[in-house]
């Protein structure tokens, strides 16, 4: 039987109306998902001057984009550098060798790398070095540190100068943040692998997270501790990782057990020798910051910020990630600021 002119009608009149009941709906969810959040916005143009004045923020929850909001002249896919924002990537890439059995965090650096044996300091573990408890001194990362880090023309040659440092502490017992444990855990991949650290960056974190402009080549010498250059939208699928307790697009890129035990402190009876100013009263992980944990101790939010402002973080109790990308050397009151902004998007997601 032939379609009539009359029931052609009918049906376009049909779908026309099924159409426009959908996309009034798409709108209508869209503008309800964007006034959810009108508050965090609000926060971040009050604070665009101390951030910087470019930002780009990022929420991700229930499997999808829920916020992007552009001020100034950053977008997701600007590129930029990290700085610590790097030692979460260098911490991950170390979990897939623990995973693969080719290292064990219990294991000394002394057994990879024996000028440190040489020094004494062969003991300390490489669990130690991914929390910033080796007990090597390290000091305060300033724009002065990366700048006389220029002359060092290998991480091989850096290795050489932590073996020399002076050591403030008994390993494990005491907490200094800086660029020395996780160098030295780079170096050590470097060392069982037979690759450069950004070959294995690429292979085992970049690529499998489709992060296409995330890299440690910027620079003389690679910097496991923070020398990524990346961007927010790349930074989000591992921040995604993270939240889906190692897997993306459904693959498994680090075990779940492995990313439980980075979100473990090591730090709860370390004497602090050292900590960021926006870091204080936080304990610390493998490559990561714990700002809060439940009643019974589990961590619940973890983060890993750079000394450019970017700050990244995972809410586990919450079920979001979230990364505010920006470049700038504006410090004080770093920590209230963000957590002024942490709550605006913990008041939304409530909604």
């Amino acid at each position: 039987m032939g379609i009539t002119s009359t029931n052609f009608g009918l049906r376009f009149r049909f779908f026309f109306f099924i159409g426009f009941i959908v996309l009034n709906l798409m709108m209508s969810y869209a503008v309800a998902g964007q006034d959810q959040f009108d508050r965090v916005t609000q926060v971040l143009e009050s604070k665009k001057r101390v951030l910087g004045g470019n930002i780009c923020m990022l929420i991700f929850k229930d499997n999808r984009l829920v916020y992007n909001q552009n001020i100034g002249n950053y977008t997701r896919k600007t590129p930029e550098m990290i700085a610590s924002c790097s030692k979460w990537l260098t911490a991950a890439l170390a979990a897939t060798f623990i995973d693969e059995g080719k290292i064990a965090a219990k294991d000394t650096i002394g057994k990879y790398l024996p000028v440190f044996t040489k020094y004494g300091k062969g003991n300390i573990t490489i669990s130690q070095c991914m929390s910033h408890t080796s007990g090597i001194e390290s000091g305060q990362i300033t724009f002065r540190t990366l700048l006389e880090r220029r002359k060092i023309a290998s991480l091989d040659e850096e290795i050489n100068l932590f073996a020399a440092k002076k050591m403030s502490g008994k390993p494990g017992e005491v907490f200094s943040y800086g660029n020395v444990g996780l160098n030295i855990v780079g170096r050590i991949l470097e060392v069982v692998s037979h690759k450069d650290f950004e070959t294995l960056f690429q292979e085992r974190i970049a690529k499998p997270l489709l992060m296409k402009n995330t890299t440690f080549t910027k620079g003389k010498a690679v910097n496991p501790s923070g020398g990524a250059t990346s961007t927010a939208a790349d930074y989000m699928n591992f921040l995604q990782m993270i939240l889906q307790k190692g897997t993306f697009n459904g693959k498994q890129i680090i075990s779940e057990k492995t990313i439980e035990l980075m979100q473990i402190s090591r730090t709860v009876r370390a004497r602090v020798v050292y900590t960021p100013t926006e870091a204080v009263g936080f304990e610390y992980g493998w490559g990561e910051w714990i700002l809060e944990k439940d009643e019974i101790g589990n961590s619940t939010v973890v983060c890993s910020p750079g000394l450019f402002g970017t700050y990244p973080w995972v809410d586990l109790k919450r079920n979001y990630a979230a990364i505010i990308f920006v470049k700038n050397i504006h410090v004080k009151d770093r920590q209230k600021n963000y957590q002024e902004i942490r709550d605006a998007v913990n008041l939304s997601i409530k909604k």
